[in-house]
Formats: structure tokens, C-alpha cells, sequence
């Protein structure tokens, strides 16, 4: 293969067979299990990377079950997500996120810079119950659960929450072991189709663990939970700060 065609083919890793295809990624039936909760503002603070600032103190836990997205296939997501603000504008940063499948988690490191680990969330209906888990190997370290569409959840609301802008902090090293690239980066969903909205009465238990510290982030009051199911495509992002410029 000639350096031409090298230039030519690369995309991903690895070159002859790349872990996930081009984007656009669009995703049919995502369904999230949200709990807003209250939590220590000084542990969000040591956490919130400059130039973002914290918009109060509340955590966003995020279960999210995708059966349905191009290029990816077929898993399921936890994390968390807090709000912030970045030149006047409110958004959410994601803190952390673990993941069942190999392709979102490479291609979530690579190209976005979503800070993805390998670990065994869930998303399911219990009878009355709707109830999102997160084990990391054989250990449970959260557990949300909601009344299942008790009340029909405020559409705008939720419309507006999933246009909101979304912050990651993109971290790629150089063979060194040196940061080659440690940016801020600016992402939207988009082409939102919102297609069905919930809440009712939630609750969030996290366990501490030390690959998976999302008990790090306490538990101090639930604010909400809210279930929502929607298509959607995760756009691409743009490069808001660089931490090495």
C-alpha cells in the first residue's frame, strides 16, 4: 500500500478494518431513564474542567438503551452528565460514560472524545418498574428506578433538553505519553424526533468502586426522573477550547 493510498483509506483504527464506519449516526427508539439529583457543588467543582462553570448543583444519571443505530448496532449506556455553562450558554458536560459495546466506545473516544469504558448497563421495563443498572464486572454501583408512565412529562421541556448544547474533554495522547490533544469539544443532537415522554417517582442508589466512581458524585435529594423515547443523529462536534494551543 503506497503512502498515497494510506492517506487516502485511513479513517480509524485499525486501517484495513476500522472499528466503526463513517458517521452520519443515527439512532431509531433511543430510550433514556434520566434521575436529576442534588450533589456536593464542591466535588462538581474539582471535577468541571475551565472554561465551563457550574450551573448549580445537579447531577444528570443517564441510562440509556439504543436497539437501533447505524454503525453501531445494538447496546446500552451509563453515566453521568452535569450542567454547566460556557459563555453564557447552558449545556451539559458528561462526566463519565460506560458502555457494552466495543464500536461507540472507540469511535465515542476517537472522534468526540466521550469518556467511554467498557461495563455492563441495563434498561428494562419490571413490571410497574422502569429500572436502569450499571454493573462493572460482577459489581452492581447504580441503580435508578422510576414509576412506569405514571404522568406524561412536559414535551417542550424535554425538547429543549436534548437541543441543549453537550461539552466533552477530548484527550488523545502522543506516543510519549504526553497529551497531543486535549480539547473542548461542542456537540448537538440533532434532527430530534421526541416521540414519547414520561416521568414519575424516581430514586438513584450508587455504590462506590474504584474503576467506577460514580458514588463520587453523592446522592443528597432526587429531583426528577423522566423517561423519554426519540430518534435522533449525534452530530458531529466542533472544537470550542484548546488546552495546548
Amino acid at each position: 500500500m503506497t503512502e498515497d493510498e494510506v492517506r487516502k483509506r485511513a479513517f480509524a483504527m485499525p486501517l484495513t478494518s476500522p472499528a466503526y464506519p463513517p458517521g452520519p449516526y443515527r439512532f431509531a427508539n433511543r430510550e433514556y431513564l434520566v434521575v436529576t439529583y442534588r450533589s456536593d457543588p464542591v466535588k462538581l467543582r474539582e471535577i468541571v474542567p475551565a472554561p465551563l462553570d457550574l450551573d448549580g448543583d445537579l447531577v444528570k444519571y443517564e441510562f440509556i438503551r439504543m436497539p437501533d443505530s447505524t454503525g453501531f448496532g445494538d447496546y446500552s449506556e451509563s453515566g453521568q452528565v452535569i450542567p454547566v455553562t460556557f459563555e453564557g450558554r447552558k449545556g451539559g458536560y458528561t462526566h463519565c460514560m460506560f458502555l457494552n459495546d466495543e464500536p461507540p466506545i472507540a469511535g465515542g473516544r476517537e472522534l468526540w472524545g466521550f469518556p467511554k469504558k467498557l461495563a455492563n448497563p441495563s434498561l428494562r421495563v419490571e413490571t410497574d418498574t422502569l429500572v436502569g443498572t450499571l454493573d462493572y464486572g460482577p459489581v452492581r454501583v447504580a441503580t435508578g428506578t422510576m414509576g412506569y408512565k405514571h404522568r406524561v412529562a412536559d414535551r417542550a421541556a424535554v425538547e429543549a433538553a436534548l437541543g441543549a448544547p453537550n461539552f466533552l474533554l477530548k484527550i488523545i495522547p502522543h506516543v510519549d505519553g504526553t497529551a497531543r490533544i486535549c480539547e473542548l469539544i461542542e456537540y448537538f443532537l440533532e434532527d430530534v424526533k421526541v416521540k414519547g415522554a414520561w416521568t414519575g417517582p424516581g430514586a438513584l442508589s450508587l455504590q462506590p468502586h474504584a474503576l467506577a466512581p460514580v458514588a463520587d458524585l453523592p446522592v443528597i435529594e432526587v429531583v426528577s426522573a423522566v423517561h423519554i423515547l426519540a430518534d435522533l443523529t449525534l452530530g458531529l462536534g466542533r472544537v470550542v477550547h484548546d488546552y495546548l494551543g
